[in-house]
């Protein structure tokens, strides 16, 4: 068991690091500074109430979808980060580039892309045409973190479940 979980670790850092080092470059530098944002509880809880607040019709519903994905989403990733501390591959890997104030709390798992995936997945139920625009800058959120140097690619990939999970579950409860 202990080979598969180092082969699983080598490979994952392998990912993290041609995320972090080897696709550094100005523009992208500045991009995922910014995108990484939409996925912080300011941009995603402005969001979904703004939507469930001041929306009609079904983008009202997909607002309060939105709202309850973003509350059902975090329950599983506060006990997680609470109950499996996993330190952020800048306090762990040599090398990490990191930005501006890094966080210090738990890494695993990512808090924005399960945020972003929670406000996504219920617009993308909702009106389809949004899809090729949402899904893939909700995707781009889990990538900025790993490009910050903040999270590993398992602790976006296990927010995205998460936030896609919850959203569907808030999906189902009005269907």
């Amino acid at each position: 068991m202990n080979r598969i979980v180092s082969w699983l670790q080598q490979r994952e850092n392998r990912i993290f690091y041609w995320i972090n080092q080897r696709m550094r470059n100005p523009f992208l530098d500045y991009f995922f500074n910014t995108i990484t944002h939409l996925g912080g509880a300011t941009f995603t809880i402005a969001a979904a109430l703004c939507l469930s607040l001041f929306g009609q019709g079904n983008w009202r519903l997909a607002g309060l979808q939105s709202c309850i994905a973003l509350v059902i989403s975090h329950i599983p990733v506060a006990l997680i980060k609470k109950n499996y501390p996993r330190l952020r591959p800048y306090l762990v890997l040599k090398d990490t580039n990191t930005y501006k104030k890094p966080l210090t709390d738990h890494s695993f798992p990512s808090g924005h892309t399960t945020a972003i995936f929670s406000i996504t997945v219920p617009l993308f139920y909702t009106y389809s045409w949004l899809g090729p625009f949402l899904i893939p800058l909700a995707s781009l959120v889990g990538i900025s973190r790993m490009y910050l140097g903040l999270h590993y690619p398992s602790d976006c990939l296990v927010g995205c479940i998460i936030g896609t999970a919850a959203a569907f579950g808030a999906v189902l409860l009005f269907t």
